[in-house]
Order: structure tokens, then sequence, then C-alpha cells
């Protein structure tokens, strides 16, 4: 395993760590199976949040004994001083201990500063001993190229990928220039990236880059620790594969980010934005299924609240995008009929 330094925390994190997002989706158990295998495997860096129910808990479960052993990272979506705290004290009894190596804001509609009692909590609870660090999550570059330069943030964390654009790419900049730890989620941009290769080569060129990898099945563990062990060189065949992903997923497509959720019509908004993409670059008889077909048709009850559109930090219109996943989706269904 391989360690590099988060920023100016000092902390010496595996350059493979562990997001912790899809234990959500798994039993206790699977998850502590999945949780001490990464950690039997020499990753020490644990990513998650207060808003993925349970897998702070699972987290406690599992790796409670070696708390001195590992690097702990979770966020809080508080925006005012009595949330931040109720959200530490259970995340700390949910994981069975006494502090939080980094504690981050999770993705905030703006950057807190000292002049913000949420950012008083957190001081205050760095004083505490509560919190080693401070750090932002977020999708929006001007928020975190912004938090990278403030002197506020110990860390940043935002999406990076071989897709990544070039201006996304310059916040790795920022963030040595300021000696900021820098965390990257959505490795594999929500699922569209198929060949993890890819992106694990392409991100491992940058020393100061920390992937969490999210792990919900044994086999994406065994997959990420294999390319550990031996990392893939960044060669021509491999940036042919990057430039043909980049061509098929441009800019205007959903990222699964979640944060249009929850939708008044109960559309299953970051997979059914995606639709086409999905259909095309995994196994599409799963979403063929009646199940899927009534998730999809549930586009047709929007009402244009509104309410995904103000939150998606991308600016995407994602109504209009659900429209032309529907319409793509029954012409493929109709293809793959008309096949059989």
């Amino acid at each position: 395993m391989q360690y590099t330094t988060l920023g100016r925390t000092n902390l010496r994190v595996s350059r493979t760590s562990f997001g912790a997002l899809p234990i959500q989706r798994v039993t206790l158990e699977e998850a502590a199976l999945l949780l001490r295998k990464a950690y039997d495997h020499d990753i020490n860096f644990f990513d998650t949040a207060r808003g993925y129910t349970d897998s702070e808990e699972k987290i406690g479960h599992a790796l409670s004994d070696v708390r001195e052993k590992i690097i702990i990272a979770t966020k809080t979506g508080a925006k005012d001083a009595a949330t931040l705290c109720e959200h530490l004290e259970t995340s700390l009894r949910l994981m069975r201990t006494d502090y939080i190596d980094v504690y981050q804001y999770h993705n905030p509609e703006r950057m807190f500063t000292p002049e913000d009692e949420v950012y008083q909590a957190m001081l205050a609870a760095r004083e505490q001993g509560k919190v080693r660090f401070i750090g932002i999550t977020c999708h929006r570059l001007d928020i975190a190229r912004q938090a990278a330069a403030s002197g506020l943030y110990d860390t940043v964390q935002f999406p990076l990928s071989s897709i990544s654009s070039k201006a996304d790419l310059q916040l790795i900049d920022d963030c040595t220039t300021h000696n900021v730890g820098l965390i990257g989620m959505k490795a594999l941009s929500g699922g569209l990236i198929t060949n993890a290769r890819t992106s694990f080569a392409f991100l491992r060129q940058f020393e100061n880059v920390v992937p969490i990898w999210g792990v919900q099945r044994e086999w994406e563990l065994d997959d990420v620790l294999a390319l550990e062990a031996n990392p893939p060189a960044l060669d021509d065949a491999m940036w042919v594969e990057i430039e043909r992903d980049r061509a098929a997923l441009t800019e205007d497509f959903c990222r699964a980010c979640g944060y249009c959720l929850p939708c008044p019509a109960k559309i299953p908004i970051p997979m059914a934005a995606r639709m086409k993409l999905l259909l095309r670059r995994m196994p599409y008889q799963p979403y063929l299924t009646e199940e899927w077909q009534a998730n999809m048709a549930r586009i047709e009850d929007c009402t244009g609240c509104g309410h995904c559109t103000d939150h998606c930090p991308y600016g995407l219109d994602t109504p209009a995008m659900l429209r032309r996943n529907l319409e793509d989706y029954r012409a493929f269904l109709d293809a793959q009929t008309v096949k059989e």
C-alpha cells in the first residue's frame, strides 16, 4: 500500500481509501466484512457522512477496536451551531470514538467563514478535541477553489476522475499551492466509467489526490486492492480509452450526486437522468424490468416544481434530461422487444 500526506494535516493516509456511502445498502455483517478486509489490506482512511444512514454505525461496529490505527472523515449537513453539535455527538457515539480526524461540511451552498455560527461551532469542537481538522465537500468548483485558497479548511473533497475537465483539475494545483488535502470522490463518475483502471492510473499521477473508492461488494474491494498491488501504467492505450469516455460523457450528464432528491413525484432522478448512458455502458437487462419501466414512467408525473434544478450543483436542466431519457428508454425497450 502506498501512502501520502493529506495536506497540512500531516495525516499519512492510504492512497487507496474507502468510501463508505455504499455500505448503507448492505447488512451490518456484510459491511463489517468489507471494512475489516480493507483494514487488513492496509487501507487506513475511511470516509463517511452523518447523512449516509447507518454507515457510521457500521464503521464503529467493524473498526472501533483499531480506532487509533485508522483515520476517519465524516460530514455534517448542519447550517447552524446546534445542529452541528447534535450531528457531531451522534457521529462520535455511532463510530464509538472520542474524536473525528476530518470533520467536513457536506456540500454547503456556500463556503462557511468564521462569521457563521456553524463555523464557530466547528472551531469550538476542535478546541474541545472532538475534531482534529476541518474540511469541506462540494460539487461546485467555485466553492472548492475558494475553500482551498481561504486558509479556513484543511481538506477539500471534490469529484475527480479520468474525465475531469481542465478547469476541475486546476483544483489539484490550488490544493498543492495552499497545502490543502484533496480527497477525490466519484472516481468512477457515479458508475459511468466502467473500467476502474483508467481512473486509478489517471488519479495516481497526482501525489496529493486521495481517491475514496465506494465499496458495496467484496469483488469491488478486491478490484481496487488488485490495482493498488499492481498500479497500471497510464500508457497510450489507456489514454485512448479515457478520451473515448470523455467524448461520451460530456459536461451535460448527471453525476448521480443525489442532491436533487427527494423528488415529490418519486422519480429516481440520479438513475433516470442518466439511463441512456446506463443502458449502453452497463448490462442493460436489469434496467428493463417491470419495476424499472414503472420507475421511468414516473417521469410523466413530473410537476415542474423546480426542486431538482434548484439543488443541482452542476446547473443541469434536470426535467428536460429526464424527458429525453424517457423517450430514449422507451425506444430502446421497443427495440429489445422486437429482437426477442
